[in-house]
């Protein structure tokens, strides 16, 4: 092999070790960006570098706002997968079905805080009435998470704009989540 040969085997291999390269690069760049987002904004880290570097970089822009979890105890609502989780410091410590609003009664998407507890309230509304709704927490104006007595069709659509969620699963989160805490719908 000639000196010219093995220069142009050199660069071939240099930039088949960076084109190879880049996507690990671009996701640890990436991530460095959300976790200086993160904690901006009084968040941390839910996942280890590792783990965003085994997914691929298109799902990876994709999971950089739930790559950060808030400390504390906050509560996911994924409309998309009809499915509540409850985080406290980065880790998802339950996590249950849910049913959302529907099409014409949409739930409200955002970030909100819970506001008012009640073990057990009256709930009226156009169409229904509904006594003793255990273990609702308000988190804006008349949107709630509470327990739903009247159907066990959890994992579809249902409600009028709340968040229904099976009445076992609700006393618990009742009883892990004080009043303020994040909840965020999207």
């Amino acid at each position: 092999m000639t000196m010219g040969e093995r220069s142009m085997r050199s660069r071939l291999s240099l930039r088949v070790w960076q084109a190879g390269r880049w996507p690990g690069h671009f996701r640890r760049l990436l991530w460095a960006i959300g976790l200086a987002m993160a904690i901006i904004a009084g968040l941390a880290p839910a996942t280890s570098l590792a783990t965003v570097e085994a997914r691929s970089a298109s799902t990876l822009v994709d999971a950089l706002p739930d790559a950060a979890a808030r400390r504390g105890k906050w509560i996911e609502v994924i409309l998309s997968q009809q499915r509540l989780i409850a985080w406290e410091n980065g880790r998802a410590v339950m996590s249950a079905p849910i049913s959302s609003g529907l099409a014409r009664t949409p739930t409200r998407r955002g970030t909100f805080r819970i506001q008012k507890k009640y073990s057990a309230v009256r709930m009226r509304g156009p169409g229904y009435d509904l006594p003793r709704v255990p273990y609702t927490m308000f988190y804006s104006g008349n949107y709630a998470i509470h327990g739903a007595y009247w159907h066990n069709n959890f994992g579809r659509p249902m409600s009028h704009g709340c968040v229904n969620l099976p009445v076992s699963f609700a006393r618990r989160l009742y009883a892990w989540a004080p009043r303020g805490t994040l909840v965020v719908i999207r």
